[in-house]
């Protein structure tokens, strides 16, 4: 339930400018799940959200979105890296392969095709075996060194 809450979450602040957690609590009623403000002020914590100035100059929840915010899910949330032919696996504590992924995707990393994320796993797909081997590298070193 926290996980498809968490993707729909995602999903409305990419859509839409939300400026409060009493407007997502509203769109979120709007699709059927129902929740209250302590486990939404959790869900946002736990999705790392931030409250940013859009082009409009108004507030609205976010995902950061720059390299800086990746190596930090890293730090927290990823337990290993191995990659096989062109695909990238990356095994993370319980619950928070989305918000990382998301990160990742952030950052258009070259020569990645797509992701996906589970609860604890992401799977990155690349355009090559080179790219894998670059990308799992680059991944690496944010792990054992934070960045």
């Amino acid at each position: 339930m926290k996980n498809h809450r968490h993707e729909i979450i995602l999903e409305i602040i990419n859509e839409k400018p939300v400026s409060t957690q009493e407007v997502l609590i509203e769109l979120l009623a709007e699709r059927g799940i129902k929740t209250t403000q302590a486990t939404l002020s959790r869900d946002i914590q736990q999705l790392s959200l931030v409250k940013q100035r859009d082009n409009d100059g108004n507030y609205r929840y976010t995902l950061p979105t720059e390299a800086v915010e990746e190596k930090n899910f890293f730090a927290e949330a990823v337990i290993s890296v191995d990659y096989a032919m062109n695909t990238i696996v990356l095994k993370c504590r319980a619950g928070m392969a989305q918000g990382t992924c998301v990160a990742i995707d952030a950052v258009n990393h070259e020569g990645v095709v797509g992701t996906i994320a589970g609860d604890d796993t992401i799977f990155i797909l690349v355009r090559s075996e080179a790219d894998a081997k670059r990308l799992s590298r680059k991944f690496r070193s944010e792990l054992f060194t934070g960045g």
